[in-house]
């Protein structure tokens, strides 16, 4: 697999907003809230949040949140992993975007959308720059999915 990088987008301020903008192009009409995932999914988020007026959501490794509502262990290709959502930030009935880098087996996002479901929020899509098509994790997803890029 070829690695990617974003990097020399996020330095060039031209590039940086045409990313921004067509990230936040996909978002589903309603929503209200974009929830990011660490760490890239942070910087791509923020930037969206401010564009379109909405709210941000960190979605953190453990030990990072001075209070937790809930956590999420899941399996990745190379062993475990865990994310915390902030307690009182997500609200039920809320229409939530998932932001970040790379889709590609899906545990990640898939832990994110468990996380926002459990408030009684509801995902309206998955917005990533990179989408590694061949594992196929957008088949199972459930929602739906606005990348820039697949492979």
């Amino acid at each position: 697999m070829l690695f990617r990088d974003i990097n020399p987008v996020l330095a060039d301020p031209a590039a940086f907003r045409v990313l921004t903008d067509a990230l936040a192009s996909g978002v589903a009409p309603g929503t209200e809230v974009l929830v990011a995932v660490e760490a890239r999914g942070f910087l791509l988020g923020a930037a969206m949040a401010y564009a379109m007026g909405l709210g941000l959501v960190c979605v953190r490794k453990p030990g990072k949140l001075p209070a937790v509502e809930h956590r999420v262990d899941y399996a990745l290709e190379y062993g475990t992993a865990t994310l915390e959502l902030p307690a009182t930030v997500v609200r039920a009935g809320q229409r939530v975007a998932i932001v970040d880098d790379v889709l590609a087996t899906g545990g990640t996002v898939t832990a994110t959308k468990q996380l926002v479901e459990h408030c009684g929020a509801r995902v309206t899509g998955v917005h990533v720059v990179f989408e590694i098509a061949a594992l196929a994790a957008r088949d199972r997803l459930g929602v739906p999915v606005h990348a820039l890029l697949t492979d």
